[in-house]
C-alpha cells in the first residue's frame, strides 16, 4: 500500500510540460486578414470554434473553414497548418517537469490530461519527445469533452483504475480546473514551477525521487 494513499498522478500539458504562446500565430495571421490582433486572438483562440475543435466536434478541415470564415482569411489550409501549430516550445522548466513525471511513473500510475485539438496533439507528438513519461495520454478531442467537465476527470480516474478519486493527485496551471477537480475529491494543486510542485508532492507523502 502506498504510504500517501495516492495511486495515480495526472499532469496537464500546456504551460506545464510544454509552453505555448498563441500570439505567435496571431501575429502571423495578421498578414492574411483585415482583423486586428485582438480580434484574431478572440475569434481564433477564445471562441466556441476552438472549443468545439478541442472536443472533437469538428474535423481539422471544418475547423479551418470556420476560422477562415470568421477572420476572412486569405490563406489556404496547407499554409494555415504551420501557423496554427508552431506556437509551442520547450523551456528548462518544462524539461524539469518531464523528468519529475518520468520519476513518478516508476512508482505511480501516471496520465496526461489535456484540453487539446487533434492538429496540435499530432504536431506535439511528432516534435516533442515528452509523452513517454506517462502510462496514459488522455485528450479532450478523444474523450469528447473538456476540463473542467466532471465527466472528464471521472473518465481519467476510470482509465487509471484507481479505487477512489481521493487517491488521485492532479496538477494544472489553471486554478479553475483544479477547483473543479477538487470538488470531486481529487487532490489538486495549481502548477507554478517544478520546485513548488515537488514541495506539494512531498507534503502529500508522494515519493518523487
Amino acid at each position: 500500500m502506498i504510504k500517501s494513499g495516492i495511486e495515480a498522478i495526472i499532469f496537464d500539458l500546456g504551460n506545464v510540460l510544454i509552453s505555448f504562446d498563441h500570439s505567435i500565430a496571431a501575429k502571423k495571421i495578421l498578414r492574411f486578414t483585415d482583423k486586428s490582433e485582438k480580434e484574431i486572438y478572440g475569434l481564433f483562440f477564445d471562441s466556441g470554434i476552438t472549443g468545439d475543435f478541442e472536443e472533437g466536434k469538428l474535423t481539422p478541415q471544418d475547423f479551418f473553414f470556420r476560422v477562415k470564415e470568421a477572420l476572412d482569411l486569405r490563406i489556404d489550409y496547407q499554409r494555415f497548418l504551420p501557423i496554427w501549430n508552431e506556437i509551442f516550445f520547450l523551456t528548462q522548466e518544462n524539461l524539469k517537469v518531464y523528468q519529475l513525471a518520468k520519476n513518478l511513473k516508476n512508482k505511480y500510475k501516471t496520465a496526461l490530461l489535456s484540453n487539446v485539438n487533434v492538429l496540435h496533439f499530432s504536431y506535439l507528438k511528432d516534435k516533442f519527445p515528452i509523452f513517454d513519461a506517462f502510462h496514459h495520454i488522455l485528450t479532450s478531442f478523444e474523450l469528447g469533452g473538456r476540463k473542467p467537465d466532471p465527466l472528464i476527470y471521472r473518465k481519467a480516474a476510470e482509465t487509471l483504475g484507481v479505487s477512489s478519486m481521493q487517491n488521485v493527485f492532479y496538477t494544472d496551471d489553471r486554478a479553475e480546473l483544479i477547483e473543479k477537480a477538487k470538488e470531486l475529491g481529487i487532490k489538486g494543486v495549481v502548477f507554478k514551477n517544478t520546485a513548488q510542485l515537488e514541495e506539494d508532492l512531498k507534503t502529500l507523502g508522494i515519493d518523487a525521487q
